[in-house]
C-alpha cells in the first residue's frame, strides 16, 4: 500500500501527457479582428468577431475563426507545435 502512495503522483504528469496527446498544447489569445459597427473603441458597442490569433508554447502563433463570433481567451490546438 506505501508503494502504491508513493506512486500516486504519478498520475497527474501523465494525465497531463494524455491531455496533450488528445487535445494539443494550450494559447492564450493575443489579439483578434470583429466587426464593430463603425465604432471602434466604443466598448458598449456589440462586437462580432471574425478571427482569433493565439500564442502557444515556443511563441509561435496560430489564427483561427472565431467560435460562435466570440474569441475564448484559452483555446487548445493539437499539431501547433509545428507551425500548423
Amino acid at each position: 500500500m506505501k508503494i502504491a502512495a508513493l506512486l500516486l503522483w504519478l498520475l497527474l504528469p501523465f494525465a497531463g501527457y494524455l491531455t496533450y496527446l488528445t487535445y494539443g498544447t494550450p494559447h492564450m489569445i493575443w489579439s483578434y479582428k470583429f466587426l464593430d459597427n463603425g465604432d471602434q473603441y466604443n466598448p458598449y458597442i456589440q462586437r462580432h468577431y471574425t478571427s482569433c490569433t493565439y500564442v502557444g508554447w515556443g511563441w509561435n502563433t496560430v489564427t483561427a475563426p472565431a467560435v460562435s463570433a466570440r474569441c475564448p481567451w484559452v483555446r487548445l490546438f493539437k499539431g501547433a507545435a509545428h507551425g500548423v
